[in-house]
């Protein structure tokens, strides 16, 4: 991953005078979504590039150590070896950029990939993932066992209270407090934006994210009604180009929730590459938070090697 963001002290007067246009935003959106998409090698390369972003997830309440290993086989190997051959891919090192699980799935996930011998970070999701409504103690718990187990990357979510009732020193400390626990695995700060109600919650809860400390920001748990979505997109990865011009610090943007066809990995492409520049466009800054995306990427790529689509039955399963 990229260096660390050390985070700043909390600038609550900056904080105040956020305000966000919402029809600006909205068209930006709009003219975002209605680009070209690349056609031909140059989508299978793009696509081939959004492999590498994903962070294969499995969030589900029947997890399993058996399906978490499925999980790790394909995330170590996420296209076949005959497609890539066919590409000149297969010596490039192509997998995702990590596997995300429940926390008491790290250890099933770590032993997997040493057996695969692959060197693929583990990301577990803690703090009372999704709702963030269990005691603070029991957050930053939940956090050092998952480190413990050999997670080096931690998916934190905030406690949306604090961010609704504009009590932000409350929600700079906590997610202080998580960093710290994280000891020196990264720390993506989950905003849960389809409950923050406004535009301007959400730049201000990503702006204390990042001075608290956060590595990444992320849209989504996934299991809001409303997740990643472009125009909350572009409210975020504004707030990181602010924060990157005034600080010098990179934060990374993890869009999660939603995100299925290989189309959309595409235009989320698109939006980085537009708004935040190449330096954006690589797994130390760039993750897509998925678990059913790399089946339509890999079926977008068997169509582009062979000419005709595959039966679901024929690829891998995640």
């Amino acid at each position: 991953m990229s260096s660390r963001n050390p985070g700043t002290r909390l600038d609550l007067e900056r904080i105040s005078k956020v305000r966000v246009n919402t029809q600006a935003v909205l068209k930006r959106a709009q003219h975002i979504q209605a680009q070209k998409i690349p056609k031909k090698q140059w989508q299978a390369a793009w696509l081939l590039k959004a492999v590498t972003c994903i962070d294969l997830t499995t969030l589900a309440g029947d997890d399993t150590p058996s399906n978490v290993h499925r999980l790790c086989l394909k995330a170590a190997q996420p296209v076949r070896y005959d497609l890539l051959k066919e590409m000149n891919m297969h010596d490039k090192g192509v997998t995702t950029a990590a596997v995300c699980v429940y926390p008491s799935r790290v250890a099933d996930a770590v032993k997997s990939l040493k057996a695969a011998n692959s060197s693929l970070p583990v990301a577990s999701v803690a703090t009372g993932f999704p709702a963030g409504q269990t005691p603070l103690e029991t957050r930053l718990q939940e956090v050092r066992m998952a480190v413990a187990d050999g997670a080096t990357e931690i998916d934190i979510v905030i406690n949306r209270t604090l961010a609704l009732t504009g009590q932000w020193e409350a929600m700079y400390d906590e997610i202080r407090q998580f960093r710290e626990a994280c000891g020196d695995a990264h720390m993506k700060t989950i905003l849960a934006i389809g409950e923050l109600g406004t535009f301007t919650n959400v730049y201000k809860a990503s702006l204390v994210a990042m001075m608290a400390g956060s590595d990444f920001i992320k849209t989504s748990t996934g299991k809001e009604a409303v997740n990643a979505t472009y125009p909350v997109a572009i409210v975020m990865v504004r707030a990181i180009r602010d924060y990157f011009l005034c600080t010098g610090h990179k934060v990374g943007f993890k869009p999660a929730g939603g995100i299925r066809t290989a189309r959309e990995s595409l235009v989320w492409l698109i939006l980085i590459k537009e708004e935040l520049g190449n330096d954006w466009l690589c797994p130390h800054l760039f993750r897509l938070g998925a678990s059913s995306l790399l089946a339509d990427i890999e079926r977008q790529i068997y169509h582009h090697v062979t000419g005709q689509y595959a039966a679901y039955h024929e690829l891998p399963m995640a």
